[in-house]
């Protein structure tokens, strides 16, 4: 990032240079979309501006990885140890590289964090806390008992026996997720605040939901799934009609994928007139935490370019009535995009994105 200036890219670099992977490609997101959106050129008063960084148990890896140097050697153990085992971390370092000194926290909600932290953000603008929000989507690093508890419950595809080309989301031969390493960031502004920036408005946030199902177990429903689906649009003041397409939540879960397909059964029913359907998880792999603002920002780019992306491996869907993309891309009008994201323990969340000129 050439243009970004110089003394902010040496304190990127200084406060970093020592943080954990995931921080680092944190900070290194967040320049981008900060620079992308022209707030190192002219931004509010730092005061004006927040942070909201997507995920939960973010530093199981740090806590492993640290406990196997200490057990060599006392020594060994960073001396900044005690605040990288930390998800605020994240945060901390985050609001020192660009200056933020407005509200900023971490919002968990497993694999539906994502959506929480942008549905927080867009709430936060709308109360006047700040004009701008930097949301991030936290990359996970798994630890071996992260690994050995999914697979465990049965949520993760097995490595043994894998085939060649692995069954996207919503194929009947799916086995689970396979994971993704990514963060993301998207910039939230309030209208006002952009139009004084001159800023280029690349989407609308138009509406939000998040609901529970009272469950603290890893089984999805289709009830909380479909509310928030009907929350989101509400608050959005659209129907399923101006829908183009959904962006599921689709991880490749043999249970949760045929949740995922019944809940947009009864929301937007089945044939050739209901929305296109795609899942970015068949090209990400499942980035967990950051899965919602990861594909925010897939919904975003292909909103800009009026089209929906392929899902390479979908070959047999599980439910052949509903309007899957699979191998191929399709155009799509300029319009609206509903975003899901579930998580366990009964974490049910949509946003509706809109082409600014929707």
């Amino acid at each position: 990032m050439p243009d970004l200036p110089p003394d902010l890219r040496t304190l990127a670099r200084r406060t970093a240079l020592r943080s954990p992977v995931a921080v680092r490609a944190a900070v290194v997101a967040a320049l981008q979309a900060w620079r992308h959106a022209g707030l190192h050129r002219t931004a509010p008063p730092p005061d004006r501006v927040g942070i909201v960084v997507a995920g939960n148990n973010l530093t199981e890896r740090v806590t492993e990885d640290g406990r196997l140097r200490a057990q060599r050697s006392a020594a060994y153990l960073p001396a900044r140890y005690a605040l990288h085992q930390q998800d605020t971390d994240h945060v901390g370092t985050l609001s020192r590289v660009l200056g933020i000194r407005g509200e900023g926290c971490t919002v968990g909600g497993a694999s539906a964090s994502g959506n929480l932290a942008l549905a927080h953000g867009s709430r936060m603008l709308a109360a006047g806390a700040a004009d701008v929000c930097v949301v991030v989507g936290a990359m996970t690093r798994l630890s071996t008992l992260q690994t050995r508890g999914y697979l465990a419950l049965g949520a993760m595809a097995p490595a043994e026996g894998s085939p060649a080309r692995a069954p996207a989301p919503f194929d009947t031969g799916r086995r689970g997720f396979h994971p993704g390493e990514a963060a993301a960031c998207v910039v939230l502004e309030s209208a006002r605040s952009a139009r004084g920036r001159g800023a280029a408005v690349l989407a609308r946030l138009a509406g939000c939901a998040v609901v529970l199902d009272g469950n603290h177990l890893a089984d999805p429903s289709v009830d909380g799934e479909v509310r928030a689906m009907r929350g989101a649009l509400a608050q959005a003041g659209v129907g399923t009609g101006d829908i183009g397409w959904v962006s599921a939540h689709g991880t490749g879960s043999p249970l949760g994928d045929r949740t995922e397909a019944e809940a947009l059964r009864e929301v937007f029913g089945t044939g050739d007139e209901g929305p296109w359907i795609n899942a970015t998880k068949a090209l990400s792999g499942h980035c967990l935490g950051a899965a919602g603002v990861v594909e925010a920002v897939a919904a975003v780019v292909q909103l800009g370019a009026g089209f929906v992306h392929p899902d390479p491996g979908l070959l047999d869907p599980v439910d052949p009535g509903l309007r899957f993309v699979r191998e191929e891309a399709r155009p799509v009008r300029d319009g609206f995009v509903l975003s899901n994201g579930f998580g366990f323990g009964g974490f049910n969340s949509a946003v509706v994105l809109a082409h600014p000129e929707a």
